[in-house]
């Protein structure tokens, strides 16, 4: 190869944006090979966070200009990620296998947290990470209904540990897997942090890039407790815009700053309607509030849903929107969504990781 294609190669890549961080191509350190055989190039870009969606657009503008180089008849380029290996928070101890964990929390009930969570993961997936899900909200689990396996049981090979339920390609585990599905979870404290740390710890999670816990709302007792005890890289607060949501959203964050976790971003739900008879959109709820909210703690708005009828329908069939309308808008704005999570993980102070640790490749070719 000419001694100088390589530096030739970073120009073209330093005109590029990483499309979720504040970085172009060539400084964000994702050209990881390149090599010319008889005028053909093959390239790889490896990026911390997974992007499966994003993988033909950037191969679409990358192409022709590396192929304009005189020395390269034709590039072959290849998006791969490798998701960095954190490093578990002090006094809290790292999930076997478990590169990441992220919380998805709201300062109260009925924001549209739990379908958050169950969407980013499934969002998270289909960019091409290996995901799990963990529904910690005791008294009201509603992770078996949305994912279509209410009423499933966790297999035990050893009677020791739990094998998670498979939906859709991801292991879930769910206090609604443990208990009769009208049996009310009638429990102090003390119980319900110890079936919480029996689900995390005694689930045999295999692998994974990422863990999305579901956490119950509000910020107690009981979601302070397991802040504290949960190896959380990175927490996300949900929210709708309405003053009394956004009020709450901020103890959520205060509870998140108070056990030094990182706080990703807010997520605002039911942002906007639109009239499925006359296209007329309106701001039911409010307009603004979380990104208000976002700026005022130095965090990010990560995305904006809208009050979509088909978003509570598909999901209460136990196929949410990201698994049967994966082209769809409302699919598509969650695949943004994990996009940009993965990607602000990697630079908040818990993501500050050493290239050593990076310890999985998985990727998609093009």
């Amino acid at each position: 190869m000419s001694s100088d294609l390589t530096p030739r190669i970073l120009r073209i890549l330093s005109e590029y944006e990483d499309p979720y961080r504040d970085l172009n191509l060539a400084e964000s350190g994702v050209l990881t090979r390149c090599e010319l055989d008889d005028g053909e190039l093959e390239v790889d870009l490896t990026f911390p966070y997974p992007l499966a969606g994003m993988t033909r657009s950037l191969v679409k503008q990358l192409k022709p200009q590396l192929e304009s180089l005189k020395e390269v008849s034709s590039a072959f380029i290849r998006v791969l990620h490798e998701v960095p290996m954190m490093p578990a928070r002090e006094g809290t101890e790292a999930l076997p296998g478990v590169r990441q964990v992220i919380c998805v929390a709201s300062g109260k009930g009925g924001v549209g947290k739990s379908t958050t969570a169950v969407n980013l993961a499934l969002a998270l997936s289909a960019e091409g990470g290996r995901v799990g899900l963990l529904d910690a909200d005791i008294y009201g689990p509603s992770q078996g209904l949305m994912l279509g396996v209410q009423g499933k049981r966790p297999e035990t090979h050893d009677g020791k540990t739990f094998e998670p339920v498979i939906a859709h390609g991801m292991p879930v585990m769910s206090m609604a897997f443990l208990l009769n599905e009208r049996s009310p979870t009638i429990w102090r404290g003390p119980m319900v942090s110890g079936a919480f740390t029996q689900m995390l710890r005694q689930t045999n999670w295999g692998n994974l890039d990422y863990l999305i816990i579901d956490l119950p709302p509000g910020t107690g007792d009981i979601q302070l407790t397991l802040s504290q005890q949960v190896p959380v890289n990175g927490a996300i607060v949900v929210t709708t815009p309405q003053d009394i949501a956004l009020l709450d959203a901020r103890r959520g964050i205060e509870m998140f700053r108070r056990v030094n976790v990182p706080v990703l971003g807010v997520i605002e739900n039911m942002s906007l309607h639109r009239c499925s008879q006359c296209g007329h959109t309106e701001h039911l709820f409010g307009e603004g509030g979380g990104e208000r909210i976002a700026s005022e703690y130095d965090t990010e708005l990560l995305g904006a849903l809208p009050l979509d009828l088909s978003i509570r329908e598909l999901t209460d069939r136990g196929k949410p929107p990201v698994i049967s309308e994966p082209d769809g808008t409302v699919a598509q704005a969650y695949r943004d969504i994990a996009r940009r999570v993965g990607a602000r993980l990697t630079v908040t102070p818990a993501g500050a990781t050493e290239g050593g640790l990076i310890t999985k490749t998985q990727g998609t070719d093009e």
